[in-house]
């Protein structure tokens, strides 16, 4: 279907479309035109990932004297494909409707292990080792080698891809990473840096959080992306994590012992070159005097990560003298790496501001802030110099340069953290120096300030107002849509308590309880009888999962369950969980019925989804508050409260219950679909805590399913399990209409959108 709205028209896919998604459209382009940044807010399962392509790839079209580019960061490979195959769906109508003026280039990138099809390269076993296995045949020095000698092994793809030159181009379409595959295989090219030739041409780019967020990679990837872009972060409930994490670093006595092993093997190339080749060092030497860290435009197979500083935060000026000559340079690391480990043999735990640490190294070490600053861009210029490819050995001197870099490039939001075990395994030495940062706003900075609109979008941004000032930003439009639907498919309950009345939750003290984990097990009981097919369990760790389904079994309950349903269970090895998945969906399918027990914070509240059977009930045991005790936390928490005046309470309650309400809306994909939810903790009865659960879960919680028993709560499972049961009208009754053909849009207009909410 094609519409108005106000003067864009938009080219929609489906013959029909929610009024949510309408509404969604129109806000969007209220901040479009204010070239502003959104907060917007939509219900799981109501189409948001189309009515975001559709509407901003309309918009571009209808401007093209002022073409813009739409920049589109998701979490995962998974949620690329999809979003990249609705992108194909929506980009063939638009041709049907506009013909040929309708072609855009689209495509996703991902790193070389998605994308390379060098078998010998590809068959390593993680990431890193993909990408020293490129720089081996890819890299310039090599290839000036093989030139002359024949023997040395180079990658035919990317010997084409640099042959053909200007004319290695993607013709106009919509690329998944499959197609780049076929593509470059057809072609004879290499589809990873083919893509990242294409990502600056492209009109439409689908990438991961971290070639935005993350400076290291986005210094290379998305330095030239044009200002007059539109950003989306999708599925963003999340981003203040990605944030830190871009800007922390962890350093721990195998890395120190890495570094040494990698200064040493550079010390041994810098002696052998000083034999052999005496002038490349000068030569670099020279080059560093003059100021330049690095020789002009660097290839792209020879461009290594950034600096992982923030662009406006570099020193743009000369190396310091005292680290320019290479062998210089390796002593100052060496006394590094030295310090480091004398701070890490603590018995204490020690916290301290990055200024009092620079201060430290330099009374200590005799390295002042200005040496730490430029370790990144030394070792960078350093290691192309002595031409080493396999970069994947050196990652622990990296990893020191990288906290040396931020170090000495910080002084506000970040602490220094050095523990001597973890907490929770006091009796197992484990020394780590942690670089934290607890200010999310400052990775996302630059993108709010480079970028014209950026859209940040997920199905749990509540309370809303929180992320403005986590991330620090005014977004021009911040709103939260409620969901339309025919008939109450969504039955959420609060259960405070057992059949025999005594409290439940998995508060400290009454986690560990007998009652407690007994009533649980009952809760379980009752459901695994009562509802068909899939139901999905959350609980709040790993450790707690594994204690209560021990004492499961101890107690016969667990084979009571599985007199019923299957039991699946998450665990911290990805094949395991994966494989359980598929099982668990085997059983659904087959009529079985299969429970999977799962943790809040694991891999799959996060990106999978329980469809249809796959999830007709899903139970929240407890509410997922982080660690609390955790150094990092209190330390971030302490950040939060004197800089945003972010009270400690409410931020750990709005950290648990976004996760909760990620967790339960795993079960509504679409509004054909049905299911339950269940809090399992008296805690969710209390108004602050419920309060912060989104609008679509809260408008669905009745008074009357606040306080509820296992028995109360089986008793309304099978009287909403018998009322999903009947037949109804999928468009939409009483003049409430959840399904709109155009003629409805055409007759509604924008004047009386607001009645349908």
């Amino acid at each position: 279907m094609k519409f108005q709205i106000e003067d864009v028209t938009v080219y929609f896919p489906y013959d029909n479309i929610y009024p949510e998604q309408y509404a969604y459209m129109v806000e969007l382009k209220r901040a479009l035109d204010a070239k502003g940044h959104c907060l917007l807010e939509m219900p799981t399962g109501t189409g948001k990932t189309i009515a975001l392509l559709s509407l901003i790839t309309s918009y571009a079209l209808s401007k093209p004297s002022n073409p813009i580019k739409f920049i589109y960061c998701t979490r995962t490979v998974h949620e690329m494909e999809k979003t990249l195959s609705e992108l194909k769906l929506l980009h063939n109508y638009q041709l049907q409707h506009l013909g040929p003026a309708a072609k855009i280039l689209a495509l996703g990138l991902s790193s070389r292990k998605n994308l390379c099809i060098n078998p010998t390269v590809v068959s390593a076993e993680n990431r890193d080792s993909v990408d020293a296995a490129c720089r081996k045949l890819t890299a310039s020095w090599v290839r000036e080698l093989a030139a002359e000698n024949p023997r040395i092994p180079t990658c035919s793809f990317f010997e084409n891809y640099e042959k053909s030159a200007s004319e290695a181009i993607l013709p106009p379409g919509v690329y998944t990473l499959q197609d780049l595959r076929a593509y470059g295989k057809l072609k004879g090219w290499c589809p990873y840096f083919l893509a990242r030739h294409m990502v600056q041409l492209a009109n439409v780019v689908v990438y991961s959080y971290q070639y935005l967020l993350d400076p290291k990679v986005a210094g290379i990837i998305s330095k030239e992306m044009q200002r007059e872009s539109v950003v989306v972060f999708d599925e963003a409930h999340n981003i203040d994590n990605v944030c830190i994490e871009a800007l922390s670093v962890s350093v721990r006595m195998q890395t120190l012992e890495g570094a040494t092993r990698n200064i040493n093997r550079m010390s041994q190339e810098i002696d052998r070159f000083k034999a052999t080749d005496a002038g490349r060092l000068r030569a670099e030497y020279n080059r560093l005097v003059e100021g330049l860290a690095l020789r002009g435009d660097l290839p792209a197979s020879d461009a290594w990560l950034a600096n992982p500083a923030l662009p406006n935060d570099i020193l743009k000026e000369a190396v310091p003298g005292n680290i320019r000559r290479a062998e210089h340079f390796l002593s100052v690391l060496r006394r590094l790496v030295q310090y480091i480990r004398g701070r890490l043999q603590t018995e204490n735990v020690e916290k301290e501001g990055p200024v009092t640490f620079v201060a430290s190294v330099n009374t200590q070490a005799g390295i002042d802030q200005k040496m730490l600053r430029f370790c990144y861009d030394r070792l960078h210029s350093l290691m192309l110099t002595l031409e080493i490819s396999d970069t994947d050995e050196f990652l622990h001197i990296q990893t020191i340069c990288d906290f040396a870099t931020l170090v000495g490039t910080y002084t506000r939001g970040f602490s220094i953290i050095i523990e001597p075990f973890d907490e929770r395994m006091p009796h197992i030495p484990d020394p780590v120096l942690q670089l934290c940062c607890h200010d999310a706003s400052l990775a996302i900075k630059p993108v709010f300030e480079r970028f014209q609109s950026v859209v940040i979008t997920s199905g749990t941004l509540s309370p809303i107002d929180l992320y403005p000032r986590l991330l620090n930003f005014n977004p021009v439009v911040s709103r939260s849509f409620t969901m339309s639907l025919t008939r109450d498919c969504i039955c959420p309950m609060v259960l405070t308590r057992g059949s025999d009345q005594l409290p439940v939750s998995t508060k400290y003290d009454l986690r560990s309880d007998p009652g407690v984990e007994k009533n649980y097990g009952k809760l379980l009981l009752e459901m695994v009888s009562v509802v068909p097919d899939g139901i999905v369990c959350f609980f709040v760790s790993y450790s707690y999962m594994d204690g209560i389904v021990n004492s499961w079994h101890e107690t016969g309950l667990l084979k009571e369950i599985m007199q019923h349903k299957l039991v699946f269970i998450e665990t911290q090895d990805v094949v395991e969980t994966t494989l359980a998945l598929d099982n668990y969906r085997k059983a659904c399918d087959c009529g079985r019925g299969a429970v999977f027990f799962s943790v809040a914070r694991g891999k799959v509240a996060e990106g999978i989804d329980f469809d249809r059977h796959y999830g007709r009930l899903v139970i929240m045991f407890g509410v997922p508050f982080q660690y609390t005790l955790s150094r990092i936390l209190l330390a971030r928490l302490e950040y939060l409260r004197d800089t945003f005046q972010i009270k400690e309470g409410d931020f750990l309650t709005f950290d648990a219950l976004r996760q909760a309400a990620q967790c339960v809306g795993r079960v509504i994909r679409s509004k054909a679909d049905y299911g339950m939810m269940i809090f399992a903790d008296k805690r969710y009865s209390r108004h602050d805590k419920r309060s912060k659960l989104p609008g679509w879960i809260l408008s669905h919680l009745r008074d009357a399913h606040l306080n509820l028993s296992t028995d109360m709560a089986a008793h309304i499972a099978r009287e909403f399990l018998r009322k999903m049961a009947q037949p109804y009208d999928k468009t939409g009754v009483m003049g409430k209409k959840t399904l709109l053909s155009e003629a409805d849009l055409e007759k509604m207009g924008n004047s009386n959108l607001g009645e349908m909410f």
